[in-house]
C-alpha cells in the first residue's frame, strides 16, 4: 500500500439524498414493477379467455390481501411512472431545468402519484369492484 492515501470513488453514502436522485431511482424501479405487473395482467387475460373457472381463481386472488397489495402497488407504480414520465417529457422540450423547478417538479410527481393512486382506488371502492 502506498504511503499516500488515494481517493475513493463516491458512493451513495457520500451524497445527500435529494428528490431528483430518489425520483430517478423510483422511475427505474416503477418501470420494472410495471413490466412485472403487465405479465400478471396478461396471465389474468389468458385466464379470462380460458373460461369462468380460471377467471374465478384470478378474482379470488385479486380479492385476497396479497392481491390487493399487489394491485395497489402496481397502481402507485403506474401513477408515479406516468407523472415522472411527463416531467421527463417537459424537460426534453427544455422546461424545468433550474434547480428550484427541478426540485418542485420532482415533489409534484411524487406527491401527485399518491394523490392519483388514492383517486384510482376511490373510484374502485365507489364502483364496488374491491369487494
Amino acid at each position: 500500500m502506498p504511503a499516500i492515501a488515494r481517493p475513493l470513488s463516491p458512493h451513495l453514502s457520500v451524497y445527500r439524498w435529494q428528490i431528483q436522485m430518489v425520483a430517478s431511482m423510483l422511475h427505474r424501479a416503477t418501470g420494472s414493477a410495471l413490466a412485472f405487473g403487465t405479465i400478471l395482467l396478461c396471465m389474468a387475460l389468458i385466464a379470462l379467455a380460458s373460461g369462468p373457472e380460471a377467471f374465478a381463481k384470478v378474482r379470488e386472488f385479486c380479492g385476497s390481501w396479497l392481491g390487493l397489495v399487489l394491485l395497489f402497488g402496481w397502481s402507485w407504480a403506474f401513477s408515479f411512472h406516468l407523472l415522472n414520465g411527463i416531467r421527463h417529457l417537459l424537460q426534453d422540450i427544455g422546461m424545468g431545468f433550474t434547480i428550484p423547478q427541478f426540485v418542485r417538479n420532482g415533489w409534484l410527481a411524487t406527491i401527485g402519484s399518491f394523490v392519483l393512486t388514492a383517486l384510482i382506488w376511490a373510484c374502485v371502492v365507489i364502483q364496488g369492484a374491491a369487494a
